[in-house]
């Protein structure tokens, strides 16, 4: 199961590995997802090591802190969540559309 990460992700530079995380960390703060859901989608659907989601979250951490305090403060009281199903299709979608400009900027 690791091996296809491996391989997809030696194709393409460290920083665009890191770049699609961030993104894909985005989407789930769009759908108020906690660092510990957003760990767990990654890692089930787009087979991202639960490791590398911590760390890129807490490298946006530090570096938008006006951001995530007002974000955890509102997710304290959200009881609205995004089905598995929703968070399968968001990411799948969202690594498919990096994948499309990444074909359209190497040609």
């Amino acid at each position: 199961m690791g091996d296809s990460s491996s391989s997809s992700s030696s194709s393409s530079s460290p920083a665009s590995y890191i770049h699609l995380v961030q993104h894909l960390i985005e989407k789930c703060l769009i759908f108020h997802m906690s660092k510990e859901e957003c760990m767990e989608a990654l890692s089930k659907h787009a087979n991202i090591n639960p490791i590398i989601t911590s760390t890129v979250w807490n490298e946006l951490e530090k570096e938008n802190k006006e951001f995530f305090e007002p974000y955890y403060m509102k997710w304290k009281g959200k009881d609205e969540r995004v089905s598995e199903e929703e968070t399968t299709e968001i990411i799948q979608r969202t690594i498919s559309e990096s994948d499309s400009f990444k074909d359209a900027k190497d040609s």
